[in-house]
């Protein structure tokens, strides 16, 4: 169990830090390009491609981090805290929606894995191939699904529990 914690640590942080280098790098890149719009110094004919990058990176990568601490959006508590009593039956409730939620990330990381392996083409400038540019997809993806298992288990444990005592 430590060596898994400590795995949950170094996901985390190295998704939080790529999320946050993006961040960083397109405040930076964006500056710039207005900059350069009022002083054409120099061309960004570039931008385009390096700021599709950096976003994709950025969405796909911070929406793992957030799945794996659970702070994305969800309904969570919102219906299950207020409309339904009783322990059990919240724990129960909390399954369904984290099967449903494993559903999503598995046909989200199927998808996109297959998009990323069949993508063929490059960037113009460049000439980045498109499944680097893909890449984050089925890797977030991956990690969405490893943790929504975890969720699924984590609420499980509780009825297999009430149901064997």
């Amino acid at each position: 169990m430590v060596f898994l914690k400590w795995m949950d640590k170094v996901i985390l942080q190295a998704l939080k830090a790529m999320t946050m280098a993006c961040f960083v790098a397109l405040t930076i890149l964006v500056s710039a390009n207005v900059f350069v719009r009022f002083f054409p110094v120099a061309s960004l004919h570039w931008f385009d491609e390096i700021i599709e990058l950096l976003y994709a990176y950025l969405v796909f990568y911070g929406a793992a981090a957030l799945w794996i601490t659970r702070e994305h959006f969800s309904v969570g508590d919102w219906i299950g805290g207020r409309v339904i009593k009783g322990d059990r039956a919240r724990h129960f409730y909390r399954l369904v929606l984290e099967v449903l939620v494993l559903v999503f990330s598995l046909v989200f990381f199927s998808y996109s894995f297959k998009l990323t392996a069949m993508a063929q083409d490059v960037t113009n400038v460049f000439a980045i191939p498109k499944s680097v540019l893909y890449s984050c997809m089925p890797i977030a993806g991956a990690v969405m699904v490893v943790y929504s298992i975890r969720n699924v288990i984590r609420e499980m444990i509780p009825l297999i529990r009430r149901t064997a005592g």
